[in-house]
C-alpha cells in the first residue's frame, strides 16, 4: 500500500537533497548566481525536474529493490529504457503530484560485463543476502533518508576501483558512491525570459564557470525536439579507499532540462502551461550522453 503523505515525501526529498547539495559545489554555485543576478528571488523558485540514482543489477539490489521506496511514497512506474553500449537498464517514475520531481533509476546489467568485472562486483555485493529495502520501515522517513547514504558493502580498494572503471565507469562510481544522489535537475523552462531556453541558460552557466558535458553536443535533444538537456561535468573529489588510500574520483553533478509544449499546446500562453502540457518522460539518446558526466572523457577534458 502506498504511503500517501506529502509532508513525509517533502521530508524525504530534503534528506536526499541536503547531503548532495553540501557535497556538489556546482549546486550552490548555480543557485547563488541565480539569486545574485535576480533571475530568482528565492531558491524555492527552482523547479526540480527529476532526480536520478544508479544501481547494480545483482540479487537483492538494483531497480527492483530501490524502486520500492518511491512506489511506497506514491510514485508510479513508467517507461523502460535500454542502453546497449553502457550495459544499463532504466525506468522513470512519475510523482504523486506535480510539485515533486520525477525519479530516474538506472541499473548496471552486471551479467553483460567481462567475467573479471562480474567477479569483482560479486565479491563486494555477495554480503547482501536479502533485499535491504525490505528491512526498512518505509514509513520512517529518517531511516529511509539515511539508507541512501549507508554502506551496503565494504569500502573498495583503489585497485578494485580502477579495475572496475576500466570495464565500466558506471560500475566503479556505484561501488564507491552506492545510492548517493547522482544528480538533480533544474527546470530551465520555468525560469524567467532570457534564461528559460537551453541556449540562454547554458550561456549563463558558462559565464559563471560551470563546465558542461559536451558528449553528443552541449545540448542533447530528443528526436521530437521537445526535450532538451545539458549537464555539468562532475567535479573530482578526494575519496578514501580501503586501507586509507586516497585518490580523486568523480562525484555527482547537476543537470538542466527544457521541456517544450506538446504540439497541441503550442499556442497556450507560456505562463499558463501546466506540467502535463509539456513533453514528459525521458529520451534514451539524451540520457546515454548525460551518464558520461562522471566519465573520464569529460572529467579529464580541458575544454568546456
Amino acid at each position: 500500500m502506498n504511503f500517501n503523505d506529502n509532508s513525509a515525501l517533502d521530508r524525504l526529498m530534503t534528506l536526499l537533497f541536503e547531503p548532495y547539495k553540501e557535497s556538489v559545489a556546482d549546486v550552490q554555485k548555480v543557485s547563488t548566481a541565480l539569486l545574485d543576478m535576480d533571475i530568482i528571488a528565492s531558491e524555492d523558485e527552482i523547479v526540480n525536474d527529476h532526480i536520478a540514482f544508479r544501481t547494480l543489477g545483482v540479487p537483492f539490489l538494483g531497480i527492483a529493490s530501490l524502486e520500492k521506496i518511491f512506489l511506497h511514497y506514491g510514485y508510479e512506474k513508467r517507461d523502460y529504457y535500454f542502453f546497449e553500449a553502457k550495459k544499463l537498464n532504466a525506468y522513470w517514475y512519475a510523482p504523486p503530484s506535480p510539485e515533486y520531481p520525477r525519479i530516474f533509476i538506472s541499473e548496471l546489467r552486471v551479467s553483460d560485463l567481462h567475467e573479471e568485472t562480474r567477479a569483482l562486483i560479486t565479491n563486494y555485493t555477495k554480503q547482501v543476502t536479502s533485499d535491504p529495502v525490505d528491512q526498512l520501515d518505509l514509513n520512517d522517513v529518517a531511516a529511509v533518508g539515511a539508507f541512501f547514504y549507508t554502506s551496503l558493502w565494504q569500502l573498495p580498494t583503489i585497485e578494485d576501483y580502477k579495475a572496475l572503471a576500466n570495464d565500466s565507469e558506471y560500475a566503479a562510481w556505484v561501488i564507491y558512491n552506492r545510492y548517493y544522489l547522482n544528480h538533480y535537475t533544474i527546470s530551465v523552462h520555468e525560469l524567467k525570459d532570457g534564461y528559460n531556453t537551453m541556449e540562454t541558460f547554458n550561456d549563463f552557466l558558462l559565464d559563471i564557470g560551470i563546465k558542461l558535458n559536451n558528449s553528443g553536443g552541449i545540448i542533447k535533444q530528443s528526436a521530437d525536439g521537445l526535450l532538451r538537456q545539458s549537464s555539468s561535468v562532475a567535479k573530482m573529489m578526494q575519496a578514501t579507499f580501503k586501507h586509507g588510500k586516497k585518490m580523486d574520483i568523480p562525484g555527482s553533478y547537476v543537470e538542466f532540462a527544457e521541456r517544450l509544449p506538446l504540439p497541441e499546446f503550442k499556442s497556450v500562453e507560456k505562463s499558463k502551461l501546466s506540467r502535463m502540457q509539456r513533453r514528459d518522460g525521458f529520451e534514451s539518446a539524451n540520457a546515454d550522453k548525460i551518464f558520461e558526466s562522471t566519465y573520464a572523457s569529460q572529467t579529464e577534458s580541458k575544454t568546456d
